[in-house]
């Protein structure tokens, strides 16, 4: 199929979400705006963002700690979003480690958030995990052809210099007139995720998350979902020194959710193994009703002065309301 090239001028909101004022004026970059460029294209039932190429380390600006301008595009149609994949990359094709990127935010500004209230759906996204993500058969986002989707990128601001550097974000959709049943998508974390909510955090927690120091530390946060959905696929997102991720209801005493990373000898994050994500047709509930917990586990050792910071996230792939009758086993992590 003739490939389509959107190429559209990064930084032009055609709707314009409300981000909270996070007080990140030590990141700004009054010349953002004119380092570098983000294409859109789409092929078939893929659809590709190509970021860069911009040379590291790259500073942060404004409220999601850019390295980019935001970039706006729509698609030529609508489109089910079934999975995704990030990558990151030299201009001449060489992998790069996966910690020269620091995050990929990809925004409906069309749909408003169910977690995060009066902020648009923040739909899908990467980390240092850069975990490839597939729905289970038949399940997925829809994009509507009218739809104001936005991108957001930020590299670590840490990474050794390194001349053009580019990054993909990439889409797969389900072939046209294909079954979909569409599903919401919630977040999760036991920091705070939603970026309206920057301003309540602690002095312990930052744009890179919560201060970990020597030893084991766990922390815990309670959480009350805003609707109730049927939980079908559940992406993880965290940092190093992570041993474990989990969300617990509390209510019924189970454990929905646990989550450990593949990690190096000395703790360094390096990917969630494809057993440790959840996907499952069946799903597993959440209410309104319940009570519920996140919480993560991290090791900073101890000989280590300085502080690590850390995140233990979720993005909840669900379709809105009960499961079917079916029901799985309490323990629902697989």
């Amino acid at each position: 199929m003739r490939q389509v090239v959107l190429t559209l001028l990064a930084g032009i909101c055609l709707a314009t979400p409300v981000f909270a004022d996070g007080g990140h004026d030590h990141h700004a970059v009054p010349t953002l705006n004119h380092q570098t460029e983000t294409t859109v294209s789409v092929q078939g039932n893929v659809v590709t963002l190509t970021f860069g190429p911009i040379d590291l380390p790259a500073a942060h600006d404004g409220d999601l700690a850019a390295s980019m301008p935001k970039h706006s595009f729509q698609l030529p149609k609508d489109m089910y979003m079934v999975g995704y994949k990030t990558a990151v990359f030299t201009k001449e094709g060489k992998p790069l480690p996966k910690n020269y990127l620091h995050h990929i935010l990809m925004l409906n500004n069309s749909k408003p958030s169910v977690s995060c209230e009066g902020e648009p759906l923040f739909f899908a996204g990467a980390g240092l995990e850069m975990t490839e993500t597939r729905f289970p058969e038949g399940y997925g986002v829809k994009l509507a052809k009218s739809d104001h989707l936005m991108s957001i990128v930020a590299f670590y601001h840490k990474a050794p210099v390194t001349k053009d550097v580019m990054a993909t974000f990439t889409m797969y959709m389900a072939p046209e007139g294909a079954p979909v049943k569409e599903m919401d998508v919630y977040q999760v974390g036991v920091n705070i995720v939603c970026f309206s909510k920057f301003s309540q955090r602690g002095p312990n927690q930052t744009d890179e998350g919560i201060e970990i120091n020597t030893g084991v530390q766990v922390h815990r946060e309670p959480l009350k979902f805003r609707m109730d959905g049927c939980v079908k696929f559940a992406y993880p997102h965290g940092h190093d020194e992570l041993l474990m991720i989990g969300l617990d209801n509390m209510t019924r005493k189970q454990t929905l959710l646990r989550t450990v990373p593949d990690v190096d000898k000395d703790g360094t994050f390096l990917q969630f193994q494809p057993h440790q994500v959840y996907q499952d047709s069946q799903g597993f509930p959440v209410t309104k009703a319940d009570d519920y917990e996140m919480v993560m586990v991290h090791h900073h050792p101890l000989q280590k002065k300085d502080a690590q910071h850390g995140m233990g996230n979720y993005l909840l792939y669900m379709t809105p309301g009960a499961c079917p009758s079916t029901s799985p086993s309490p323990l629902a992590f697989r």
